[in-house]
Parts: structure tokens; sequence; C-alpha cells
């Protein structure tokens, strides 16, 4: 897939899925902004991409405050963006017992506030005819235990991606959502207890984790002309997660 030139917006590409996208599109040819909270993770990010086509902007995606220094610096380059990943995420798990109101609010203030003012302040800057993309989740749909607070997050995500592509698609604008499995990403073995890697890699038709660089691709995907009919549809890429039955 050929994005020669393309601008694109990665929010949450410091790790994981979101910096294994950021190669894989400045691989592909484009200019990629990443943003991220922290900026020792964002140097460690552009010291290992080592591109001049990556740009990174410090910006908490849950704080206005710093969604709006990213919509400055994104204006601030007199380009419109050719694609949206909104992929910053957060995610802890217990019981319904055991959740605090403020880990309830730094999950939905992270995951459902931030990607939709995010969203909301970048449309003006979006070009039309530009590809939106959400990253959510396989357990939106299910009923895992321990997943409430999270899971309400990704499932209220690919609501509001859905009302998205019918409100910007008099732009040409196509929103899509790409909702992981299991990934072995840095993330996700910090928020599960020890030994759980396997039970979840167990618990796919594919027997395995899935690494971030699947992910990548499928979001090049659902960016690129090659789906260009495609619009508020969300592609599953969980390794038969969400459909396989424990034995």
């Amino acid at each position: 897939m050929d994005f020669k030139s393309k601008n694109v917006v990665i929010i949450g590409g410091t790790t994981g899925i979101g910096l294994a996208t950021a190669k894989a599109f400045i691989g592909a040819g484009a200019n990629v902004w990443i943003t991220g909270r922290n900026a020792e993770n964002l140097q460690n990010a552009s010291t290992e991409i080592n591109n001049p086509k990556l740009n990174t902007v410090v910006s908490d995606t849950s704080k206005l405050a710093d969604i709006a220094i990213l919509e400055k610096a994104i204006a601030d380059t007199g380009n419109k963006v050719d694609v949206l990943f909104l992929n910053a995420g957060i995610g802890t798990f217990g019981p319904i017992e055991q959740v605090t109101e403020e880990n309830f609010d730094t999950q939905f203030n992270t995951n459902v506030k931030g990607n939709f003012f995010t969203l909301q302040k970048l449309i003006p800057h979006l070009a039309d005819g530009a590809a939106v993309v959400f990253t959510s989740s396989s357990v939106a749909s299910a009923a895992n235990l321990g997943s409430s607070v999270y899971a309400a997050t990704k499932a209220a995500l690919n609501k509001i991606a859905q009302i998205a592509a019918n409100e910007l698609a008099g732009r040409k604008i196509r929103v899509n959502i790409v909702s992981p499995g299991p990934i072995r990403t840095q993330g996700l073995l910090n928020a599960i207890p020890p030994g759980a890697e396997a039970y979840l890699a167990g618990a796919t038709a594919l027997q395995r984790l899935g690494d971030p660089n699947e992910i990548a691709k499928t979001v090049l995907f659902l960016a690129s002309d090659a789906a260009g009919y495609i619009s508020g549809t969300e592609i599953t890429a969980d390794g038969g997660y969400h459909t396989y039955a424990l034995k």
C-alpha cells in the first residue's frame, strides 16, 4: 500500500500497536505525527523509528488542553490530515465490586472522552476523502469477567465511530474500527496477572497472542484506497478469540 506524501496522525503512538502502525505508515511513504503523554516515551519511539518523516507531539489525550496543543501543531503545518488513527487507550481489570471512581474516570477520560474530542477538534483539519480508524477491542462485544469498565469504554467508541461515519460521509471521510484481541504488547502484559498470557493465547482459535504488526497491517488496509467502499465497519482481528469455545 502506497501512502507517499500522505499525512497521518496517530493518537497514542509511542508503544505497542501505535508504534507498529507508525513504522508501517512511514515504511509506506507517509508523513507521520505520533502523540504521547510522556516526552521520554516519545523520544524513545523517535529514536527507534529514526526517520525524518516522523514528528512527535507531547499530548495527553485525556486532557482537552493537550488536545488543543495537538490541534495547533497540526494547524501550524498548513497540511490536511489524510489518516487519523485514534489509538489511545488504557485498561485495568477487576471485578465490579473493586472498581473505584478514579479507575472508572481514568479509563473513560482516555478511551472515550479523549478520542471523542480529538476527533471533534481535528475534523476541520481532515482532508476530504480522509480515513479515520478507531482502536476498539473484541471485548466490547464480549462479557469477560473483570472487564466491565474497559469493555464499556470500547463499546462506547464503537457507537461513536458508527455515528461519525454517517456524519462525515458528506465529505467522503470514511470512519472504521479495528478491534484487536489479545495482542502481545507491554501494555497488555502489564495489565494481566501472572499466568494469564497462556490463558489468553489458549482462548483464541489460533492458540497464540497477536503481534502489533498484524494490527498495523489491518489499520493500513482500512486507511487505504483498497477499503474505499468500507465505512462504519468493525474489523475484528483477534485470532478467533470472540468465537472460540475453550475445550
